[in-house]
């Protein structure tokens, strides 16, 4: 495997919990933005596309195609994504302690924001169903957008910031 370069196209939160020795991580939310100055420095080489079951890969693989790659690169897809790599026992470096994903966190916070804020607007003070209108529309951007501001946050809380197991430090491309 040492020829191949793993591209890893999950969240940062799927990717810090655990991933492949040495691969070079760049979301797929961030791939238009990110990917074109990585792949530049990766043509002639063989690249494999890897996410948590194969899906998302496949769909890095069309962007690299829009992004005019198109064989500058020999792209394929790791099939059953970092699942299949775990069940077959290659290596990995893993979290130690591993906290929610950041999206579950956000769901989480989110959904009792707005329960709280409904239940204070119903029984307490009207003015509290102001704080799901926010949240709503906080989440509304980020769907529109693919930034979430509470996604960021989240991501800074300790609980979130851990060691990693393994000997081999991960690769995140310069200039991303």
């Amino acid at each position: 495997m040492d020829d191949i370069v793993v591209l890893d196209v999950r969240e940062q939160d799927e990717f810090a919990a655990e991933h492949v020795p040495g691969s070079i991580w760049v979301p797929l939310s961030q791939f238009a933005h990110s990917a074109p100055g990585v792949l530049q420095s990766l043509v002639g080489r063989r690249v494999l596309l890897m996410c948590r079951s194969g899906s998302r890969a496949g769909m890095a693989g069309e962007q690299i195609e829009k992004l005019g790659f198109r064989g500058q690169l020999d792209i394929s897809v790791f099939d059953g994504g970092i699942l299949e790599w775990k069940r077959q026992g290659k290596p990995l470096i893993v979290r130690k302690a591993a906290a929610l994903p950041i999206m579950r966190q956000v769901q989480l916070a989110a959904g009792l924001l707005v329960l709280s804020s409904s239940l204070l607007g119903i029984y307490a003070d009207p003015r509290a169903v102001w704080v799901s209108v926010f949240v709503g529309g906080g989440l509304s951007f980020a769907g529109l957008t693919g930034f979430c501001g509470l996604a960021r946050l989240l991501a800074m809380m300790p609980w979130n910031r851990t060691e990693t197991e393994g000997t081999e430090p991960c690769r995140k491309p310069s200039g991303v």
